[in-house]
């Protein structure tokens, strides 16, 4: 009971001060972000139970044994106390069981590999993070946009995700888990977006000079708004190529939202089994390597 009223006082703590906000963990909008906002509370209740209770108590201590208090008995030959030390370790250890506890559980299931549990089939999204900007390709759709990301609301998407230079970090505040792309590798992230909505999305990792302008939006519609978008972005701008991806490579700020009306096939996979070379980094004027030639399948 005193677990749960102390939960209760933390999140409505949490709420004012968040009132003004709509873009933080604390404002999920899919199932992944309230899973993670669900541990930070439990979390921060967990704490709050030996935090609390330790303010008070050397409050009430210190006025208790003030000078003018009478009452107060001064003992000077005392060295220990088994009721003491039992609460002074028992408290922390039941802290770390709990804290354990809920680490444990999260850790298992909210894997990033993990697929959603849903009756609607998984998207598939390759993202790439380059200098400084996003690459999203839609495989099934054969389309691919730069800093704007469209998914369905309600569809669970399957993430495939690798950088072009350096290491980064993909995050979506109000979906949910952060993840890290590295070069020559690729991680995985399942997140959904449970209603129509616009979600900041941004790296969580310095990368260089461009970092500060490196976000996009996620822009979750219907799936007869995905449908149209989809149409739309095959009737209107490049086709990205191995040529118009290094094209892309090539490091820039603040670059404003597009789409490539076709993708090459397995141009994710090129990147990253660095077929195609890995860009230049966040040092200005040095000569990023050659073009490795492809080998035809």
């Amino acid at each position: 009971m005193r677990f749960a009223s102390l939960r209760n006082v933390a999140v409505f703590g949490c709420a004012l001060l968040l009132s003004g906000c709509d873009f933080g963990v604390l404002t999920p909008a899919g199932p992944v972000g309230s899973a993670d906002a669900t541990i930070m509370l439990d979390s921060l209740a967990i704490m709050l139970a030996i935090v609390i209770p330790t303010i008070v108590a050397v409050l009430a201590f210190a006025w208790w044994f003030r000078e003018s208090n009478v009452h107060a008995r001064y003992m000077p030959d005392f060295v220990y106390s088994g009721r003491v030390e039992f609460v002074v370790w028992s408290i922390p250890i039941l802290v770390i069981m709990f804290l354990g506890g809920i680490i444990w559980i999260g850790s298992h299931e909210l894997d990033p590999y993990r697929p959603l549990r849903s009756i609607i089939k998984p998207m598939d999204v390759q993202v790439v993070s380059l200098d400084w900007k996003w690459l999203f390709i839609y495989p099934q759709e054969g389309v691919a946009s730069v800093n704007d990301l469209v998914v369905p609301a309600g569809t669970p998407v399957h993430f495939y995700l690798t950088s072009s230079s350096v290491m980064n970090a993909f995050f979506v505040p109000r979906l949910g888990s952060m993840i890290y792309t590295m070069n020559g590798m690729v991680t995985q992230l399942h997140l959904e977006a449970s209603r129509v909505g616009d979600y900041l999305g941004e790296s969580a990792h310095f990368s260089g000079d461009g970092f500060p302008g490196m976000k996009f939006t996620v822009h979750a519609v219907s799936p007869a708004a995905y449908g149209e978008w989809v149409r739309a972005a095959k009737s209107r701008g490049p086709v990205l190529n191995p040529q118009t991806y290094l094209a892309l490579e090539q490091q820039s700020s603040n670059v404003p939202p597009m789409t490539y009306r076709s993708v090459t096939p397995n141009l994710f996979h090129q990147i990253a089994i660095q077929a195609l070379p890995p860009g230049p980094g966040p040092q200005h004027g040095e000569p990023g390597p050659q073009v490795r030639p492809v080998a035809e399948k």
